[in-house]
């Protein structure tokens, strides 16, 4: 069984591409910061998983889902494998999503968005939940 299950808050809004098929279909790509259950030194840490929402589902994530939003995430673990521009194997682990739920009350979401400490990274608002640097070249990337 793959099964995997997910809270956390958007990093930021998703990315959504569509496919060049007779009948285009939605990619819909996001990183969610999931808090861990533990506290090294006193500080909160995050883990920062990828998610990939396809048709229905990316739609979805285009539509409703926006950066800093509580959402939990019900999907399968992937793993993708493809070799680099340089010959090196590369790896990326990600959730693809079977379904989206919200995790906080739309009033809760809009209240916290006009809170003016909501884009401020040293702000509790976000319940310990960071940015991470996104400085990815695209030749690194698979897609």
């Amino acid at each position: 069984m793959n099964k995997v299950m997910l809270m956390g808050r958007l990093v930021k809004d998703p990315e959504v591409r569509y496919s060049n098929s007779a009948e285009p279909v939605a990619v819909a790509r996001y990183t969610l910061a999931v808090n861990r259950k533990f506290k090294k030194d006193g500080v909160q840490e995050a883990d920062f998983i990828n998610i990939v929402a396809f048709g229905g589902n990316g739609e979805f994530a285009e539509k409703y889902l926006k950066k800093g939003q509580m959402i939990a995430v019900a999907g399968r673990l992937q793993v993708r494998s493809w070799e680099d521009q340089t010959g090196n194997k590369r790896f990326s682990t990600e959730v693809i999503v079977e379904d989206h739920y919200f995790a906080e009350s739309k009033a809760s979401f809009e209240s916290r968005k006009g809170d003016s400490s909501f884009n401020n990274a040293n702000s509790d608002s976000m319940d310990g939940f960071y940015p991470k640097d996104e400085n990815i070249e695209d030749d690194s990337l698979p897609f």
